[in-house]
């Protein structure tokens, strides 16, 4: 057993000068298990499935740069983990490691685990701190600290590329680029893929852009009525833009588009300075073809999706797809109230059959590799379907749908958010198909 020493820390005054605080971490630790970064990286390794417990606040998570990179992995601050854990961790028996930001407050939380029954508990005493300084693995909550995007674009081809949005929902701080953002640039001009989320998300869009070409932005194409799809159009209009969109997704704006800006405002709060909702320039059903600069592209409703009027670009010279909400990767897909699973698995074929060499989906890194695409996109709708299929068969109740053993998924991004969400929604779907 490793076990910190308090007389290290500055914080640590002699016993008659410690503070409450202090005696607490100092007999928690007469009865926790403490390891270092080495021996977590090692279970790691050997157990992926162990669960990581950040107990840290999710401003301390930013602040410090991200978090411990591992498959199972979740954030509850101190003060909510005997409340929210039980909906993460079901079995008491399970391998559980607690960690923060200086080893102050996650020796409490181990201890409290283990007064609750918890019984494989241990602490990372080094804390992320130590672990990041150590350069084992973490994830970013910002890769791009200089910039409202999440990550800067990187080149996927000689002339396209994509600003890869984080794999987590929207949040303030990722200023709401948590999809992908990409663009093509010609000789005559650009064309964007997705207006972003925000109108100063845009702006810092094009600000790269520019560092690239001096081309203007001719077209931007929205690949749904989705808020980070949308809501930086009014940016690109401004630019003298002309913005595409399905008529299925302008149907959605038109409906409901009031309201995701809204509920943008409120997340993004002063981020959202300048963001207005805008009518597309141009809409279309099936197929739109722009020719500019040498290339052609296709703006394609390939069929039903993730959301209504989800679109794909096809630039067919360099065979290369953007996607759009149509594929996932790296992260776990969101069912909707209004998402067509059936229709989306038929949808896929229409994917495949064009023997794309590049893709860029609409979440997680671009790939060559449409295998992976189909595993965290169709394969999974294939499994629920499935699965639900079975409990409806035997009238099985919505309740029994949050049993679907979903461990195959369990380490993608957004699992821990999704997963039950997913599971209800669908049986709901299923159940008047």
């Amino acid at each position: 057993m490793l076990t910190a020493s308090l007389g290290s820390h500055p914080l640590y005054a002699a016993d008659d000068e410690a503070s409450d605080g202090i005696r607490a971490i100092a007999e928690a630790n007469k009865v926790i298990t403490n390891i270092n970064s080495d021996q977590l990286e090692k279970i790691l390794k050997d157990n992926p499935k162990t669960e990581l417990v950040d107990v840290r606040s999710a401003n301390e998570v930013d602040f410090m740069g991200g978090y411990i990179d591992a498959d199972e992995h979740v954030n509850i601050t101190r003060g909510w983990l005997e409340f929210n854990l039980a909906a993460y961790v079901k079995n008491k028996d399970a391998p559980i490691v607690v960690y923060c930001g200086t080893n102050q407050r996650s020796p409490l939380a181990a201890k409290k685990l283990m007064d609750l029954g918890y019984t494989n508990v241990k602490n990372l005493a080094d804390g992320f701190e130590k672990w990041r300084e150590l350069g084992k693995p973490i994830k970013l909550t910002d890769k791009a600290p200089e910039s409202l995007l999440f990550s800067l674009p990187e080149q996927v081809t000689a002339n396209i590329y994509s600003a890869i949005g984080a794999t987590a929902p929207g949040t303030y701080a990722n200023s709401g680029h948590n999809n992908n953002l990409s663009f093509v640039i010609t000789d005559e001009g650009v064309l964007v893929f997705n207006a972003g989320d925000n109108y100063l998300l845009a702006k810092a869009l094009h600000h790269e852009i520019k560092k690239l070409t001096d081309q203007p932005v001719k077209y931007v194409v929205l690949e749904n009525a989705q808020g980070h799809a949308m809501l930086g159009s009014n940016y690109w209009k401004e630019q003298g833009a002309n913005i595409i969109m399905h008529v299925d997704s302008h149907a959605e704006l038109q409906e409901y588009g009031e309201e995701v800006l809204e509920r943008m405002k409120r997340g993004r709060r002063d981020k959202a300075q300048w963001t207005q909702l805008v009518e597309p320039d141009q809409t279309f059903e099936d197929k739109l073809v722009i020719e500019m600069g040498g290339e052609t592209f296709e703006v394609l409703y390939l069929g039903p999706g993730h959301s209504p009027g989800d679109i794909a670009l096809w630039i067919p010279k360099q065979k290369t797809l953007i996607t759009g909400d149509l594929s996932f990767h790296q992260r776990l897909m969101p069912i909707f109230e209004h998402t067509d699973t059936a229709g989306w698995i038929d949808t896929w074929d229409k994917i495949e059959a064009l023997n794309a060499t590049h893709i860029i989906p609409g979440h997680g890194a671009a790939t060559q590799d449409i295998g992976e695409l189909r595993k965290y996109t169709r394969d999974y709708l294939v499994y629920m379907r499935s699965e639900v299929e079975k409990l409806l068969d035997d009238d099985a109740g919505e309740q029994a749908a949050y049993g679907i053993d979903q461990s195959a998924y369990s380490h993608l991004d957004t699992f821990n958010e999704l997963a039950l969400q997913n599971a209800g929604r669908l049986y709901r779907l299923m159940e008047f198909e």
